[in-house]
């Protein structure tokens, strides 16, 4: 990444994310891919170093930065392991929403582990049947009995979960609320629950073209009993599930485009060694000008990648009105544009891309489901789309 504008502190943070991935990540991203490894290990040297709670609270082991040293942080994991940093993203997107909306006893007993990984967390709110339209999930949460205070009963499956069976708690979207007249989204509410709870099991690892190095399944409840504390906000949580989940995606839509942004930057950086060293046609690739026109069209979507995703990260840290087609913004154009400078990375190398040696199809790979998850890229458009409809009608 280039460090240029940064300031002392933000260029600390962005090279210290960089010297990590150089040592820890990239020298066994491959192996990890190729055997399926969860490098838990790593991930707790990651949170030792602060980056597994990047924009929570101090007063509960956060490191309490913005958003936009989160997307940098992404950005220089990604560029050595694309799978362990999305990951990791997804696990900071599971802490801020405690942080966030927990009540004081949820943050106090969850957050320090969290942010040591002591506890690792998985995002369950896709479903078999409810993927893009969230607001129809079936899965359910009753009450055991009559009292305010009664259990939860949770009920249903989850989907495409990452770090199912591995993770040690979920925070779970469920329907609480079954009034027909009222809409479906308005009745969901989002829960704690840990891993060893009676009726909580997993379904069998996902066969995936990439993120090799996480585990991905069905996370199924059959007879969950949670006590009412699960409740994520407590008493006062019930129905608030669907609006946690969209506030939580605004960050996890820039975390993932910053993931393909590293990716893509390593590919890019790859291709432009490989050209240097590469003879053909009596000199080197990198005097050919088809050669030099690709590169540049590369490094053009590159910085312009970087520099909407900053401006997206920037509008979340300011709670800016136009925040949330902001990140959609930046999650369409980055995720479409990266995979497309790592495919042609891989496409420079000839046929030594398609070789697992080189590292670009891995590469491929990974970043390919950045433009399905987080909110697929249709439904990015469907954002922007509404917003921009909005305001036409306004003026």
């Amino acid at each position: 990444m280039d460090f240029f504008g940064l300031d002392e502190d933000e260029r600390v943070i962005a090279e210290t994310a960089a010297a990590f991935a150089e040592k820890r990540l990239a020298p066994f991203a491959l192996e990890w891919d190729e055997s399926h490894h969860f490098p838990t290990d790593v991930l707790r040297e990651a949170a030792d170093l602060g980056m597994a709670a990047i924009y929570c609270r101090e007063d509960v082991g956060g490191s309490e930065l913005r958003r936009l040293d989160a997307v940098r942080i992404f950005e220089q994991l990604a560029m050595a392991d694309p799978t362990i940093a999305s990951f990791l993203s997804i696990h900071n997107m599971c802490a801020w929403m405690v942080d966030t909306y927990g009540t004081d006893e949820q943050r106090k007993s969850w957050l320090p582990r969290l942010a040591s990984m002591e506890a690792i967390a998985s995002y369950c709110l896709t479903e078999p049947g409810a993927g893009s339209d969230a607001g129809a999930l079936s899965t359910k949460a009753v009450r055991s009995g009559n009292a305010a205070g009664s259990d939860w009963v949770l009920d249903g499956v989850k989907q495409f979960i990452s770090g199912a069976g591995s993770s040690d708690v979920y925070v779970v979207m469920a329907r609480t609320g079954f009034d027909e007249t009222k809409p479906g989204p308005r009745q969901i509410s989002a829960f704690l629950v840990e891993k060893d709870t009676p009726g909580l099991s997993f379904g069998a690892q996902e066969a995936k073209m990439g993120w090799n190095a996480q585990p991905t399944a069905q996370v199924i409840f059959d007879g969950v009993r949670v006590s009412a504390d699960a409740m994520l906000g407590g008493a006062d949580g019930e129905g608030t599930g669907f609006g946690i989940a969209m506030n939580g995606l605004n960050g996890g839509r820039i975390n993932i485009a910053a993931c393909s942004l590293g990716g893509a930057q390593a590919a890019h950086d790859k291709a432009r060694s490989y050209l240097a060293d590469r003879q053909a046609f009596g000199g080197s690739l990198l005097d050919e000008p088809t050669i030099r026109f690709a590169l540049a069209d590369m490094a053009t979507a590159l910085q312009a990648s970087r520099t909407l995703l900053w401006r997206a990260a920037s509008a979340l840290d300011d709670d800016h009105p136009e925040k949330v087609e902001l990140c959609a913004m930046a999650k369409r154009y980055v995720t479409d544009a990266c995979f497309d400078v790592a495919d042609q990375a891989l496409q420079l190398h000839g046929g030594y891309g398609y070789l697992r040696e080189y590292g670009l199809e891995k590469i491929v790979r990974d970043l390919r489901v950045h433009r399905i998850l987080e909110g697929t890229n249709e439904i990015m458009r469907v954002v922007i789309g509404r917003a921009e409809a909005a305001r036409g009608r306004a003026s």
